[in-house]
C-alpha cells in the first residue's frame, strides 16, 4: 500500500475506535482499545517505513482558510521517522492500556479513556505529517488538550493529578505560545505559513531574527520535551498519569518538542553560525547531568524514571547542538554523524522508556508501592518481568549489545571530533560537555543498577501476607516486543543508521552511511571505492563475515579519517553480540562441565557474622545505595534537613534521631522561587496601594498622568 494510503488508513481506524468505543459496553472498552490501537499503529509503521526507506512522500491540501492558510499535510522523511517510532510505540502501549482498563474496569472512565487515548493517537502523527504552521499548532493545541484531560483521569489518590494536569497544561500552553511567536517571525518573512517557502526564504533572516526564532523555539518546544530549565512539569505529570497512559506520554508525546526543535531550527531555519548550536549543546548537558544526579537519588520508580527522562531528553538535544555547530563551521560529515546519534538516541529512548514503564506498572499493580525500599527479591515470584526490565536496564544504562549503548558511544565520539573545528572557545564547550555527558553516562549505570538491584534482586521486604505473582499477558506480551526491538536496534546499527541518514541528509549536507558505515560488503556497489589496502586490513579482522547471507553495507560502525588516520573510531555490536554469547558458552562450559563435574553439591548453613538470621531491615537499601552520589552532589541538591531529637529522662542521652529531608529542585530554587519572590513582592506592593483613600487614588491618577505628559514630551523633541 502507497503511504497516503497508510496515513489514511490510520486516522480512519483511529476514528472508528472513538466511534466503536462510544457504542460498546464497558467490559468491552479494553479491547477496543487494543484492536484498533494496535491496526492503527501498524498502519503508521507501514506509513513510515515506506516514506523514509522508498522516499513515498506526497503533499495533500486539506481545506483553505481565507486571509490565512492553506492546511496542508505534507511528511517528508525527517516526518517518516517521528511516524515510523510514534507506531513502534504505540502497538506495545496499546496492548498495555487495554490490559489495564479489562484489569480495572471503572464504568463510563474507560470509554472516556478510550476516546481520549485514540484521538491523541491522531493529533501525535496530525502534527508530524502538517506541512504549514497553522495546522501543526492547532494540532498541537488539540494534543496538548488530550494529554491534559488523560492526566485528570487518573486515580492514583497519592498523587494532586489536577494541579499536576493544570501545571502540564499551564506550561504547555507558556510553550505553545513562544513557539508559535516563532512560527510568527518566520512566517512574516516568508509572507506564508507554508513550511516548503519558509524554509525557502530562511537564508534572508537578519542575525537578531534568526536569534530571536531560535529561542522562542529551542525554549518553546523545549517545554514539551522537558528541557532544563523548563522541565519542572515532568515529574509531577508522569507521577500522577494513569499507568495506561505514561507510557506514551514518555514514548511518543516528548518526542514532539525534540520534533520540534529539529524541525525549526535545522530544517526549517538552517544554522548559519555556531552560537545557536552551542547553546542548545550546553543546555543538553545540563539537563543530562541534572536528570541523572536527581533519578539516581530518587527512590519513587515512576520519579526516577521521569527524572531520567529529562537526561535522555539532554543526550538527544546535544546531539541536536552538535550537529547545528558542524552544519555552520562547514563540517558536513560530522554533522551527519551528530544528527544521526541525536535521532538514533531518540528512537531507543522511547523504546526502552516505554518498556520500562510498563515494567513499573507491573511492579505497582502486583506490589502495591513504588518504592524501592520496600521491595526486593521480585524476580523469585516475578521471573519474566524481571527479565524485560532488565533488558531495559541495560538498554537504558548504555550497556552492549543493546540499543542505548550504539548511541551514546556515537554521541561520546562527537563531542571527541571537535578537534576539527577552528574556534577555541568552541572546542572549550565541546569539551566540558563531553566530559558532562561522560560524566552522565557513568551515574546512570550506578542509576539502573540501583533500580535493578534494589527491586528484583536480594530479600523481599515486602509483608508475607502480600501476594506476588506474574501479571497477565496483556503486560509481558508488550514487554517481550520492546525488549526485542531494544536488541534488534542495539546490534543492528549498520541498518538503523542508513535508514536514519537518508532523513538527514538533507539536514547535514552529507551522508551519514557513507560517514559511518563503510560498504565491507562485497556485494554493495559502493565497496568498489574503498582503498584496496583499506579492505584488506579489515576483511583480515572478519569485516566481510555475513556478507553471503546478509544485505546491506556491512555490521561495522566506523568513520575514516585521512591517510595518516584511515580510522578515527571504530565499533561492531553484531560481532559484539557474538563474543558475547561465545564467552557466556565458553565459561558455562568450563565451570559446569570441567571444574565442577566431580565435584558433590553440600548445602550448609553459611556463616553471618553471628546473626541467627539476616533479617530484610539489615540488607542494602536504595537509599544507602544512592547515599554516595548524594553526598558527593550535596552542593547541588541542597535539601532542607528536620532534625527531631528524643532524649531520656535524663536528659543525656539520645534514644532517637529521625532526619526528614526536603528537596527542592535547583531549577526551581535558582529559576522559579526567586521569579515567584519578585512576583508576589510587587503583587503585594500593589494590594499596599489600594487602601480605600480617595484622595491617594487621585494622586495616582494624577502622577500617572503626569508621567505620560513627560514620556509624550521627550519623544515629540527627539
Amino acid at each position: 500500500m502507497e503511504t497516503p494510503t497508510l496515513i489514511l488508513a490510520f486516522f480512519v481506524l483511529c476514528g472508528m475506535g472513538i466511534l466503536l468505543s462510544l457504542a460498546a459496553p464497558v467490559s468491552r472498552q479494553g479491547n477496543v482499545l487494543a484492536w484498533f490501537g494496535c491496526l492503527a499503529a501498524i498502519a503508521l509503521v507501514l506509513a513510515g517505513a515506506n516514506a523514509l526507506l522508498a522516499g513515498e512522500t506526497f503533499n495533500q491540501p486539506l481545506w483553505s482558510l481565507p486571509g490565512l492558510a492553506t492546511l496542508t499535510v505534507s511528511p517528508d522523511r525527517l516526518s517518516a521517522v517521528f511516524i515510523c517510532v510514534t507506531g513502534l510505540v504505540l502497538f506495545p502501549a496499546s496492548i498495555f492500556a487495554g490490559g489495564e482498563l479489562r484489569r480495572e474496569s471503572h464504568h463510563h472512565y474507560d470509554c472516556v479513556f478510550t476516546v481520549l487515548l485514540l484521538g491523541l493517537y491522531a493529533s501525535i502523527v496530525l502534527i508530524f505529517i502538517a506541512g504549514d504552521a497553522l495546522l501543526f499548532l492547532l494540532a498541537w493545541e488539540v494534543m496538548s488538550i488530550l494529554c491534559w484531560l488523560l492526566i485528570l483521569l487518573g486515580r492514583d489518590r497519592e498523587n494532586d493529578r489536577v494541579g499536576a494536569g493544570y501545571l502540564l497544561l499551564a506550561m504547555g500552553e507558556a510553550g505553545t505560545l513562544a513557539a508559535a511567536l516563532g512560527f510568527l517571525l518566520l512566517a512574516v518573512h516568508a509572507g506564508s505559513l507554508d513550511f516548503a517557502t519558509i524554509k525557502s526564504s530562511a537564508s534572508g533572516l537578519s542575525a537578531g531574527a534568526h536569534w530571536t526564532i531560535f529561542l522562542l523555539s529551542f525554549f518553546g518546544f523545549g517545554v514539551k520535551a522537558g528541557l532544563v530549565p523548563v522541565n519542572f512539569w515532568l515529574p509531577r505529570a508522569y507521577t500522577a498519569a494513569p499507568r495506561a497512559f505514561v507510557p506514551v506520554l514518555a514514548g511518543a508525546t516528548l518526542n514532539l518538542g525534540l520534533y520540534g526543535i529539529l524541525r525549526v531550527n535545522a530544517d526549517l531555519m538552517p544554522a548559519t553560525h555556531a552560537g545557536p548550536g552551542l547553546v542548545a549543546l550546553v543546555f543538553g548537558t545540563i539537563s543530562a547531568l541534572l536528570g541523572i544526579l536527581y533519578a539516581t537519588t530518587d527512590n519513587d520508580l515512576k520519579m526516577m524514571l521521569a527524572h531520567s527522562s529529562i537526561e535522555n531528553v539532554g543526550i538527544i538535544v546535544a546531539g541536536f547542538g552538535a550537529g547545528m555547530v558542524f552544519v555552520a563551521t562547514n563540517h558536513p560529515a560530522l554533522a551527519a554523524i551528530a544528527f544521526v546519534a541525536g535521532l538514533y538516541h531518540l528512537i531507543n529512548h522511547s523504546l526502552y522508556k516505554t518498556l520500562l514503564f510498563f515494567g513499573v506498572g507491573a511492579v505497582e499493580t502486583q506490589t502495591g508501592t513504588r518504592d524501592m525500599d520496600k521491595l526486593g527479591g521480585l524476580i523469585k515470584w516475578m521471573p519474566l518481568t524481571a527479565l524485560a526490565f532488565l533488558a531495559g536496564t541495560l538498554s537504558i544504562a548504555a550497556l552492549p549489545p543493546f540499543n542505548g549503548f550504539v548511541s551514546e558511544w556515537l554521541t561520546l565520539q562527537t563531542m571527541l571530533r571537535s578537534a576539527e573545528l577552528s574556534s577555541s572557545g568552541a572546542k572549550l564547550v565541546f569539551a566540558l560537555c563531553g566530559a558532562g555527558l561522560a560524566l552522565t553516562a557513568a551515574l546512570a549505570v550506578t542509576c539502573f543498577v540501583k533500580v535493578f538491584a534494589m527491586s528484583f534482586l536480594g530479600m523481599r521486604r515486602l509483608d508475607e501476607e502480600h501476594r506476588v505473582a506474574e501479571p497477565k499477558s496483556g503486560t509481558l506480551a508488550p514487554m517481550a516486543i520492546l525488549a526485542a526491538l531494544c536488541l534488534a536496534f542495539g546490534v543492528l546499527p549498520t541498518y538503523v543508521i542508513p535508514a536514519l541518514g537518508s532523513a538527514l541528509n538533507p539536514l547535514a549536507g552529507a551522508s551519514a552511511a557513507d560517514a559511518l558505515v563503510p560498504p565491507f560488503f562485497a556485494s554493495n556497489p559502493a565497496h568498489q571505492e574503498l582503498p584496496p589496502v583499506f579492505v584488506e586490513d579489515f576483511h583480515n579482522l572478519g569485516a566481510q563475515v555475513g556478507q553471503n547471507f546478509l544485505p546491506g553495507r556491512g555490521l561495522v560502525v566506523l568513520h575514516r579519517g585521512g591517510v595518516e588516520n584511515p580510522v578515527v573510531f571504530a565499533m561492531s555490536t553484531s560481532y559484539m553480540l557474538v563474543a558475547l554469547i561465545a564467552l557466556l558458552a565458553f565459561t558455562y562450559i568450563i565451570i559446569r562441565l570441567w571444574l565442577t563435574r566431580s565435584r558433590k553439591l553440600a548445602r550448609r548453613a553459611c556463616w553471618d557474622g553471628g546473626v541467627r538470621r539476616l533479617l530484610p531491615e539489615m540488607t542494602y537499601t536504595a537509599t544507602g545505595f544512592s547515599n554516595p552520589v548524594r553526598v558527593i552532589f550535596d552542593a547541588i541538591f541542597r535539601p532542607t534537613t528536620v532534625e527531631d531529637t528524643r532524649e531520656t529522662v535524663a536528659e543525656h542521652f539520645r534514644t532517637a534521631i529521625r532526619r526528614e529531608k526536603e528537596r527542592v529542585h535547583l531549577v526551581d530554587k535558582l529559576v522559579f522561587h526567586p521569579v515567584k519572590t519578585v512576583t508576589l513582592g510587587f503583587a503585594r506592593g500593589l494590594a499596599a496601594m489600594h487602601h480605600g483613600r480617595f484622595n491617594a487614588y487621585a494622586a495616582y491618577a494624577l502622577l500617572t498622568l503626569l508621567v505620560v505628559l513627560i514620556v509624550f514630551l521627550l519623544f515629540q523633541s527627539s
